[in-house]
């Protein structure tokens, strides 16, 4: 097919530092062209070349032909949006906090002369209802915090599709997206290429994303591209040492495992956990409130990974909290060891705090840019452990080494280190306190799929050397399936089915989480399938039964 953009020898570099090393592909109408790699390989930065928006310092040499001119040339100017679009990794950041929808989405349509102002609020609404927005009308009038993520990702893709580009360009799309909505971000883009035949570079680290959506696949480590071909060969027979290592490192929600519980005695029981939020704008409303949590209880035995998955609002974090006592629950109890720590307060919660650590997803936003990661580290030590001084330091730099960083490390701040390494120092600070339980709050969602295996591996390690409890919070199935020995699935605030993790996997027996497991993407091109059914109504959620040995399903 005859190319929409040809790229040869793409190089991107700052001052003496080579970013992006000669890297060459095509994309055609109607093709999915898919970039992946760890972080740091060039695949973002190769998108902003091609769309003009290097950094100041950065400089791009090589070819990029799009309708007969070169996007590289020093006096062209990109057709950014009306001949090639961008959709950014995080859609929060994307649209201005200060303007409404509406604004934002007719803004370039009237800049650009494509309509005068009535036209633009009238293709507005159109494009907003085409990908999938209720009340498209009304949520012209909206700002972007009043929207879901899924929304917004939304919102961005009709911004971009409002100027008819020829070739879109999703940077991230769908990282930190639950299953269901990514499902839908998914499905929407393929209908998009589908109805218009544009051509669609996809960027992203999901190997099972890349096996449904791309034609082909360019794969990318430190700025070179190691492997480029269909998408069907560079799965079964990947020529690349790299290619081959990444595609090992994919878990599978498919895949076999031994799992099996460890039930020694509980550790933690919650009960009858109630939890209500109030509404946007309608604190003082008693009817305006919604349910986070209802009359949930479970049990965790020591030595244990349980999982708690779900759609986002399921109540997963807030019951992570709750059991942490970062939140308070309204009605209910968290017994750990037999204490009752929903009972607790002052000194005595400060001491038992301890047993109960938390790992938060974005580590960047949970660690103090003004300390150390040695001073972050040695902090619950402070708190909790009466250590001297040289103790603390030599604690931290013991602490470093086993989650796989140096000693000298302890002395860096959280800015100077990769977002892998982050995740890294803060399992270490949830580990200082020698807590029996940790709370784990999506630790892997933005993180690429080879580091996403190592951390994988160590919070694996840690739980034994550690002597670990570990309640893991996820909307990852294959991740879940890889770490967890019990799974908890979650729907507006209740569980509807608990069960051990292999035989909830190959027999669910809850048809929400049959649902659940069957929009998640799987990493294997031969099993493309088409558009998945929204996962909406009404699911059983009355009083759970027990129907097995540990497995309790919603009646």
């Amino acid at each position: 097919m005859t190319a929409l953009l040809s790229v040869t020898d793409l190089s991107v570099a700052i001052g003496s530092k080579s970013l992006v090393k000669k890297v060459s592909f095509d994309v055609a109408s109607g093709e999915v062209l898919s970039i992946v790699g760890e972080s740091g390989s060039g695949k973002s930065m190769t998108a902003k070349a091609l769309m003009g928006l290097l950094p100041h310092k950065a400089s791009a040499t090589g070819r990029a032909m799009f309708d007969g001119m070169d996007l590289l040339a020093p006096e062209v100017q990109p057709p950014r949006g009306t001949g090639i679009g961008l959709i950014f990794q995080e859609p929060m950041t994307a649209l201005t906090p200060v303007l409404t929808i509406g604004l934002q989405l007719t803004e370039a349509l009237v800049s650009h002369g494509i309509c005068n102002a009535g036209e633009a609020q009238r293709r507005a609404i159109a494009m907003l209802d085409r990908v999938g927005i209720p009340s498209p009308a009304d949520r012209m009038r909206q700002y972007p915090h009043e929207l879901s993520g899924g929304m917004r990702q939304r919102v961005v893709i009709a911004m971009m599709m409002l100027l008819d580009p020829r070739i879109l360009i999703a940077d991230e799309p769908t990282t930190a997206l639950d299953v269901t909505v990514q499902a839908q971000i998914l499905d929407l883009l393929r209908e998009i290429v589908t109805d218009t035949q544009i051509g669609l570079i996809l960027i992203t680290h999901d190997m099972g994303v890349v096996a449904e959506m791309a034609d082909n696949v360019l794969v990318m480590k430190a700025g070179k591209a190691e492997e480029f071909g269909p998408v069907q060969r560079i799965f079964a027979a990947p020529e690349a040492d790299y290619t081959t290592a990444l595609l090992d490192a994919v878990p599978r929600i498919d895949a076999s495992t031994s799992r099996k519980p460890a039930l020694a005695e509980p550790l933690l029981k919650a009960g009858g956990i109630n939890k209500t939020f109030a509404k946007r704008g309608a604190i003082f409303s008693k009817a305006a409130r919604y349910k986070a949590l209802d009359d949930v209880s479970l049990t965790m035995h020591r030595g244990e990974t349980l999982a708690l998955v779900g759609e986002s609002g399921s109540g997963k974090t807030t019951l992570g909290r709750i059991i942490a006592r970062l939140t308070e629950a309204d009605t209910g109890t968290v017994t750990l060891n037999d204490t009752d720590l929903s009972a607790l307060y002052g000194r005595e919660l400060q001491d038992k705090r301890r047993e109960v650590q938390m790992i938060f997803q974005d580590p960047y936003a949970s660690l103090d840019p003004r300390h150390t990661v040695g001073r972050t580290i040695a902090e619950p030590m402070i708190i909790h452990q009466e250590l001297s001084r040289s103790e603390r330091s030599e604690r931290v730099h013991e602490l470093l080494e086993k989650v796989g960083l140096n000693a000298d490390m302890a002395q860096r701040y959280p800015h100077e280190f990769s977002g892998g390494q982050r995740q890294r120092i803060a399992i270490a600070r949830a580990i200082a306190a020698k807590p029996s339980l940790v709370v784990a709050d999506e630790p892997t969602s933005a993180l690429d799929v080879s580091i996403q295996a190592k951390v994988l591996d160590l919070l694996e390690n840690l739980k034994r050397s550690e002597d670990l409890t570990l309640l893991f919070i996820s909307h990852d199935l294959a991740v879940v399936r890889q770490i967890a020995d019990r799974v908890a699935v979650m729907r507006n605030g209740r569980i509807l089915e608990l069960g051990p993790s292999a035989e909830l996997f190959a027999e669910p027996r809850h048809p929400y989480t049959r649902a659940l497991i069957d929009v998640a993407p799987v990493p294997d091109p031969t099993r493309k399938r088409g558009k998945r059914p929204v996962l909406q109504g009404d699911y059983p959620t009355g009083p759970l039964s027990e129907i097995g040995p540990g497995h309790w399903v919603a009646a």
